[in-house]
């Protein structure tokens, strides 16, 4: 009689090395999805658009006629050049192209939003109409 031997079966077990860098993947991609502008105070226009840009200038309009860059109130469009001047140069030191995103309140006259898209285009920078997203 022959003896037989026992085959030495593989151990079963799973390699988790590519999986932590899954999950990894997954992180920074629901990271970078789920980051919203939020504008406290009123209520902007409800949109399709998914586009996503980051923010680095707002321009805050209101039916009330306050106009805000950043945190600075603005008196006139005269000022609202020279602030956007302002932060524009700074953000092309950096290195960044200019972006303004615009959170006009629903109800602001399209003709204001025109002027500040304006100055904006002047100025040599991307410009953004923030909207909400529609469910």
């Amino acid at each position: 009689m022959a003896i037989r031997h026992r085959e030495k079966r593989a151990a079963a077990e799973v390699n988790m090395s590519s999986m932590t860098d899954i999950i990894f993947m997954l992180l920074i991609f629901f990271m970078l999805t789920s980051t919203l502008v939020k504008f406290f105070g009123f209520e902007i226009p409800e949109s399709d658009s998914r586009t996503n840009t980051p923010v680095k200038l707002t321009v805050n309009m209101e039916k009330s006629g306050k106009v805000t860059v950043g945190d600075r109130n603005i008196a006139s469009m005269g000022d609202l050049e020279k602030e956007l001047r302002n932060a524009i140069a700074a953000s092309h030191e950096a290195g960044t192209m200019p972006t303004v995103t615009i959170a006009a309140e629903k109800g602001v006259p399209f003709g204001d939003v025109t002027k500040v898209m304006t100055v904006c285009n002047n100025l040599k920078a991307v410009t953004k109409i923030a909207t909400e997203p529609k469910d």
